[in-house]
Formats: C-alpha cells, structure tokens, sequence
C-alpha cells in the first residue's frame, strides 16, 4: 500500500538541523499521522507521496516548506509580572489566544520590567534534514478523516467527546 491522501502513516524519524539532532522518534514508537491533512511540514508530506511500508529515504526540507522562513518583526515586549514562574532566556512558554489557541513563543531577552519574546517557530528559517523510515501504511477510519488527525492505540476514545 503506498502512501496517499487519507493513509495513516507510521514514520520513524531523526531530524537534523546544521548537523545536530533536534529531534526524533522513540524506538517503536513511530510518528504515526494521515496523509494529505497537513499533520506533518509540507515539505516532508510531499516526499512521503507514493512511498511504502518498508521505505527509507532521506529528505531535506527548505523553510519555506517547512516552519516558514524568520520573521524579525515576530517578537514583543511582555511585561515581566505577566510571568508565573522564574523565566529562562531560551526557553519555550505558552500564551493563550483570545479564540483560545495557545501560541508558543521563545524568550530571547529580559530587559528590567520588560521580556523580548519572539513568536516564531523555533526552526523557521532552517533548512530540516530527515533521516525517514516508512514503518507502515493503512486506511484511515471514517472518524480519523472525520477528525483530520491519525488516532493512534494509546489515545483515549473519549478524548474527541469534548
């Protein structure tokens, strides 16, 4: 079965960025996503199509296919007592939206009262380099492509109920 919309894949994956690992699977526990639903970085999505179960490929994504290319006008000044806890320079927060999405922002600075947040993914700009291996391919349910996202055997059936 090759890949192609609405399959549910399993990929395990080691992604570099300037030669280091930034991120990968666990050993037997792939990434498992459906096809065609933009779940994934489109660059990736894209060199996935038509692959199959036993696949392996490496695959190097440009920004502008994958979190998007740096935008300096993406940062904010915060006030510091908008923060709960000690802040750390570098590290990843999460604000929440007034249509209630959160939004995840990186602290670049911390200037008196104020904090220089920046609101860009943490890997626009990057040029993301994947190590892939196919490690399945299936159907979707009619509730997966109902829902737009795989649902893997560790998610609770009533997680959807809200």
């Amino acid at each position: 079965m090759n890949i192609e919309q609405d399959k549910v894949v399993d990929l395990e994956y080691k992604l570099t960025v300037k030669g280091e690992v930034v991120d990968q699977s666990e050993p037997g526990e792939p990434l498992t996503y459906l096809h065609g639903h933009s779940n994934i970085i489109p660059g990736l999505e894209k060199a996935l199509e038509g692959k199959a179960e036993g696949d392996t490929m490496q695959v190097t994504v440009q920004p502008e296919d994958g979190y998007g290319e740096r935008d300096e006008d993406n940062t904010e000044e915060l006030a510091r007592e908008d923060f709960e806890d000690d802040i750390e320079i570098g590290e990843t927060y999460y604000a929440q939206a007034e249509d209630g999405s959160v939004i995840p922002f990186t602290v670049m600075e911390l200037n008196g009262d104020m904090v220089k947040v920046d609101f860009n993914p943490p890997l626009a700009g990057e040029v993301l380099n994947f190590d892939v291996t196919v490690v399945g391919v299936r159907d979707a349910t009619a509730e997966e492509l109902e829902h737009g996202h795989a649902h893997t055997p560790d998610m609770l059936d009533h997680e959807h109920d809200a």
